[in-house]
This record gives C-alpha cells, sequence and structure tokens, in this order.
C-alpha cells in the first residue's frame, strides 16, 4: 500500500478545514498563536462582538419602515411600548410586553366596534431593530400573496417600537385577530446580528406562555430564506385557524407535507 509523503519542512501546506468553512459561519480551527487567537481571528471576533452590540442598541428608524410599509401596499399604525426609552427596555423586559397608555386607546379608536380579523402582524424592533428593517417587509409581502388568495381578513399592520414578543397578545386582543403574528429582531449572535424571528399566537390575549406559540426563527438571506420563512408561516397559520391552537400541540410538518 502506497503512503503519502510526509509534510516538508519549509513548505506551505493546504488549509484541510477551508472546505468545511465554506459551508458554515461558524468559527471552526482558527488556528492559534502560542496560547491565543490569531491577530486576523481576534481582530474579526471583535468586529463581530461591536455589530451585536450596535444591533442591540440601534432604534427603528420608524418613517423608513413606514415608507416601506406603504410602498409595499400595506396599511400600518406605529404603537409603543410602555417602556419609555432604550435603556429602559432593555432593563425591564416587562414593560416591553405591554402597550403604553396612548398606544392602547389608539387602537382602541383604531378598530371599528366588534370586527373580527383573521390576522394580525405586529413588526417589532426587538433586540434587533436592523433584521426588522432589513428583511419584515419582504416576508409580509409573500405570505400576503399566500392569504390573500384565501381570503384571509388582515388588519392594518402594527409597528411597535421598544417590544418584546408578548406584546403581540394585548395587539391582537384588542384588534379582536383571531391569530397574531409577531416578526421581531431576535437576539443578535456572533455570526449574525440581523436574524428576524416570527412568533404566532392563536386567540392572542395578554398572559400567554411561549409555550402557545409557535416560533419560526433566524429569517435572512444567509439562514432561511424568504420564501421559505413565508411557506412555513402559511402553514402554521392555515393549521392554526383549522385546529384553533397554536404552540406545542401545533408542528410545524410543512416540509414533511413538501416531501
Amino acid at each position: 500500500m502506497n503512503h503519502p509523503d510526509p509534510p516538508q519542512p519549509g513548505l506551505a501546506q493546504a488549509d484541510p478545514w477551508r472546505g468545511l468553512r465554506a459551508l458554515t459561519p461558524a468559527r471552526i480551527a482558527l488556528g492559534r498563536t502560542g496560547s491565543s487567537l490569531p491577530t486576523a481571528a481576534h481582530l474579526d471576533f471583535q468586529l463581530a462582538h461591536a455589530r451585536a452590540r450596535d444591533a442591540v442598541h440601534q432604534a427603528l428608524v420608524l418613517a423608513a419602515m413606514g415608507d416601506s410599509l406603504v410602498q409595499a401596499g400595506f396599511r400600518w399604525v406605529p404603537v409603543r411600548s410602555a417602556a419609555s426609552d432604550r435603556i429602559q427596555y432593555l432593563q425591564r423586559p416587562d414593560l416591553g410586553r405591554r402597550l403604553d397608555t396612548a398606544s392602547r386607546e389608539m387602537l382602541r379608536r383604531t378598530v371599528e366596534d366588534g370586527e373580527i380579523v383573521d390576522a394580525a402582524f405586529v413588526v417589532a424592533d426587538g433586540l434587533s431593530a436592523v433584521a426588522v428593517q432589513r428583511h419584515a417587509v419582504p416576508v409580509l409581502t409573500l405570505l400576503r400573496q399566500r392569504l390573500e388568495a384565501e381570503r384571509w381578513r388582515i388588519a392594518p399592520v402594527i409597528v411597535a417600537e421598544q417590544a418584546r414578543v408578548a406584546l403581540g397578545d394585548e395587539i391582537g386582543a384588542l384588534l379582536y385577530a383571531s391569530g397574531v403574528v409577531v416578526l421581531i429582531g431576535e437576539r443578535p449572535g456572533l455570526s449574525a446580528p440581523d436574524s428576524l424571528g416570527a412568533y404566532l399566537t392563536w386567540q392572542p390575549r395578554p398572559g400567554r406562555t411561549d409555550a402557545e406559540r409557535n416560533c419560526v426563527s433566524n429569517i435572512r438571506p444567509d439562514g432561511l430564506g424568504y420564501e421559505s420563512a413565508a411557506a412555513r408561516l402559511h402553514y402554521l397559520m392555515t393549521e392554526a385557524r383549522r385546529r384553533k391552537l397554536s404552540g406545542v400541540a401545533l408542528k410545524d410538518e410543512a416540509g414533511a407535507l413538501q416531501g
């Protein structure tokens, strides 16, 4: 049996990890210099960390978000949570789960008496406003095409600042929505500061738990693409309406059906 020749001193060797690195953004086989990371890997880590921190503190550009929704053909309504600013929002998650008084009263005036809608969409800044600015409208546009073909009644899009996922429960209840989908910026990671999440809750009302929601996460071009995200959400929304539930009792079997 022939054996490969051993590496020759002084000759550059091919990187055996190059092929695997092309398949994942994970930091693998970074190498070392003494007991530390190589300078390039260390600087790359610091840059990713800075981008994640910036994403958490960056504010939603409300006017730009509204313009994008209008250009895509959506009506929209701005609201705020009870958190007065970004610092309080980060320190008091409970305030991000309920509307401030002005927004609550405004939504009550917006809804016609007793009008029930099949679905309400909340676009929320969450922990990454940049994710919402980049990805929310493309996902909503594709999802609306599927829902309108089935004659879903959809409320105006609610754009919420300083918002947590559970804020959608109060909003959905005020809009008399059978189901609510919250599109929200996820906590930034070191490989993705702009990941969008979508949370579906059937029969929303204050007090719903995370076990009563379905989540579609990592929505972005380099993660779960817009088309795939819209298809999964459409499946979950359709099944939630048919079965009158959401959460742990509702499994995402869209992929199995397509196969």
